[in-house]
């Protein structure tokens, strides 16, 4: 019974201290989350000039040139 209540107490404990480190370095890690999003997006293009630098909505149509043909 011992084993079980230290893998219990080992499990709670991790849960809480990742919540900890979630919590205290949240603007960080948003900011890091929204750059790897934005990397991984196939639509995203670094050299468009147009779009703004510190845009939050990656997928606003509107801030895309229109292309006429």
């Amino acid at each position: 019974m011992g084993a079980v209540t230290t893998a219990i107490i080992a499990v709670v404990g991790l849960a809480l201290g990742w919540i900890a480190i979630e919590m205290a370095c949240k603007p960080c890690l948003d900011k890091g989350r929204e750059a790897i999003d934005r990397s991984l997006n196939p639509d995203y293009d670094p050299d468009d000039i147009t779009a703004p630098l510190n845009s939050t909505d990656d997928h606003d149509s509107s801030s895309q040139p229109s292309q006429s043909v």
